[in-house]
């Protein structure tokens, strides 16, 4: 908010003076396809591929980890040995064995049953959680050869979703059910170095480097916010999105702060922009039938959300570039990973695109969801939370950074699709591995803003960040360029205002 003693810097300089003028950082800014999709795709493969390509990539990583933990473990007496696959277990033999975890547990969505009850052209089901609180889930084992139920209490010290690739040591008992006595993971991939794809840009001091000795508040700032959700019925924060708006544009604000925030040097949308709005009711659900036509209700369509985020995006386009990421609401496919938006929802906006085919990013970036570049030098990676929201609804916890954590020592970044995450059926990659450890990992549309730092056996540190729905917590998160350390801004229309 600007203060009283503030007012005449917002004032006009007289004619004899020259006005100062405030250049926005610029942005060194590199993104990946690692998430594209060729338009020739086809439906009609078996998900199990994907499994397949997961275990074998990640499973060479976790037995040596195992392996170099339970190499002389001996327990009563005897060694624990190594099997090759879960069939070779043998009861009251110690041994570990790495697999495929699967969880099974009878809330969650099951494809079978919706066709036999004719849901299966429905939209993906939503539940608050899958997991029961009678202890009727249970946890597995599997490869290629079969499956071997897992048991035993250290089970409930880390997080277990399906699809994340493990090692367990232990035996098999007279039930047939594998005790697990310690487990292991893969853990952070390598992690590349600052400017590993793209050139460091030359400091003022030839002699000094950007990455020594990072300095608090010298370096620019990345801006991600997410859950925009412009609105065709609710205004009820309609103040805080132009507020938004004017606090990113400088606009308003003093000659100070406006140059502090030029210091931003690329805005991050991290999914949900364009709200879904709520439907009127049985009575005009009814009256609207009369009016689809080869099984769609043109009348339902709303063109006002997607007009107001393209304004919205064409007042800040010519004074910041903007990286943006579909999430679950927007107009984009529904199965991980998700496709860019398209341009032609942005008619005032897609000017700031390239052509399909350029090499250099425009100042609109539409990508994926799942996505990953590099931002000044820092390999990030960022999602628009589904991935992140699916694995919450398989623990009993709100600790969404540690689920991010996890993720990131699974070395997946969707380990439950496509049991539960709509996926592409990949049949040649599984693009959800981690080959390289990210320096930056974000979540949008979360519940509340969180972030740590956690840190791998080989010296490899990522900053991740949980980023708030704007559309409910009015919140937006700064990162440090330098440092990446992280601050929130919260926008608000009290007597405080930014």
């Amino acid at each position: 908010m600007v203060t009283l003693d503030e007012v005449d810097g917002l004032l006009q300089k007289s004619l004899g003076e020259t006005p100062e003028t405030v250049e926005r950082a610029p942005s060194n800014y590199k993104p990946l396809h690692s998430f594209a999709l060729t338009k020739d795709r086809q439906y009609q493969q078996q998900f199990a591929d994907i499994y397949f390509l997961r275990l074998t990539k990640i499973k060479p990583s976790v037995e040596e980890v195992a392996s170099e933990a339970w190499e002389d473990t001996v327990v009563g007496g005897e060694k624990a040995r190594k099997v090759e696959r879960v069939l070779d277990v043998r009861q009251g033999e110690l041994c570990w064995v790495a697999g495929t975890v699967y969880v099974d547990m009878p809330m969650k969505p099951n494809i079978l049953e919706d066709v036999s009850k004719d849901r299966w052209i429905s939209a993906p089901t939503t539940v608050d959680h899958y997991y029961s609180e009678d202890g009727r889930d249970s946890i597995m084992l599997e490869d290629d050869s079969g499956r071997i139920k897992l048991v035993g209490s250290i089970l409930k010290d880390f997080f277990m979703v399906t699809g994340c690739i493990i090692a367990v040591m232990g035996t098999e008992n007279a039930n047939g059910e594998f005790e697990v006595l310690d487990l292991k993971f893969a853990d952070l991939p390598p992690q590349p170095e600052r400017w590993d794809l793209s050139k460091k840009p030359k400091a003022k001091d030839e002699d000094t480097e950007m990455t020594d000795s990072p300095t608090p508040g010298q370096g620019t700032k990345i801006a991600i916010v997410s859950g925009l959700e412009f609105s065709g019925t609710d205004a009820s924060y309609a103040v805080e999105l132009n507020l938004l708006l004017e606090y990113l544009l400088g606009e308003a604000l003093d000659p100070s702060t406006q140059k502090e925030l030029s210091q931003i040097s690329r805005l991050i949308i991290a999914g949900n922009s364009i709200a879904t709005d709520k439907t009127a009711g049985a009575e005009d659900n009814k009256e609207k039938k009369t009016h689809k036509k080869y099984g769609y209700d043109s009348s339902s369509y709303n063109p006002v959300p997607s007009q107001l985020f393209d304004e919205f995006l064409s007042e800040l386009l010519p004074s910041m570039p903007v990286t943006l990421l579909p999430g679950v609401l927007d107009p984009a496919n529904a199965s991980y990973p998700q496709q860019p938006i398209h341009a032609a929802m942005f008619p005032k906006s897609r000017g700031y695109t390239v052509m399909p085919g350029a090499t250099e990013p425009g100042w609109l970036d539409t990508v994926t969801n799942p996505w990953e570049g590099e931002i000044e030098g820092w390999k990030v990676l960022g999602t628009g939370g589904q991935n992140l929201d699916d694995v919450f609804k398989y623990v009993d916890s709100d600790d969404r950074l540690g689920m991010m954590e996890a993720m990131c020592r699974w070395r997946c970044c969707a380990p439950t699709a496509p049991d539960t995450l709509w996926a592409y059926p990949f049949q040649e990659d599984e693009p959800f591995v981690l080959k390289e450890c990210p320096h930056l990992y974000f979540a949008g549309c979360q519940p509340q803003f969180g972030t740590k730092v956690i840190e791998g056996p080989n010296g490899q540190v990522v900053r991740l960040i949980a980023v708030p729905s704007f559309a409910e917590t009015k919140e937006i998160v700064l990162v440090d360029s330098e440092t990446l350390d992280v601050s929130r801004v919260k926008i608000f229309t009290g007597l405080g205002g930014v």
